[in-house]
């Protein structure tokens, strides 16, 4: 179980810090919830504390993997399919794992793609919460600010 003032993520809502643990009636049922502070953007959203891990919360990174993951961009394979409806289906699985490495291709594979054909309004929505997922992350792991990080991403990546 974590606690106030954890650094956590949350698979599709990227990292925050947990504000506070509250219980809440819900739909006729009480339960515990964390209530995760995203620091893009300020939005709260409520994670019960039961079932955190079935949706896969995990701590965020440590700073040595983060700067691991950011060095290692460049090198990172993507090989995504033609087929745009399976492509967004692989992506947003990716997305769904909540692994760090996943999302970094994901946003890879969609810049590549933007810059060599363009993407479509529903692939640009994606790319954009895949780094913003991905930058939440990294910013709370590195201490550092979103412009940084996202700097050092796009740095990466060209």
């Amino acid at each position: 179980m974590f606690q106030v003032g954890d650094k956590i993520v949350h698979p599709m809502h990227g990292a925050g810090v947990i504000d506070s643990i509250v219980t809440k009636k819900v739909n006729g049922v009480v339960r515990e919830y964390y209530i995760l502070k995203l620091p893009v953007g300020g939005m709260l959203v409520m994670i019960p504390t039961s079932n955190s891990e079935e949706i896969g919360v995990r701590p965020v990174v440590d700073k040595d993997e983060a700067d691991r993951l950011i060095a290692s961009m460049p090198d990172i394979e993507v090989d995504m399919t033609q087929n745009w409806n399976r492509r967004y289906r692989e992506n947003m699985m990716r997305i769904k794992s909540g692994d760090l490495l996943e999302v970094a291709k994901v946003v890879k594979g969609l810049m590549l793609r933007d810059v060599d054909r363009g993407l479509s309004t529903g692939e640009r929505k994606m790319l954009h919460s895949a780094k913003q997922i991905l930058i939440s992350e990294l910013v709370l792991s590195q201490n550092t600010s979103y412009e940084d990080v996202e700097a050092r991403i796009n740095t990466a990546l060209a």
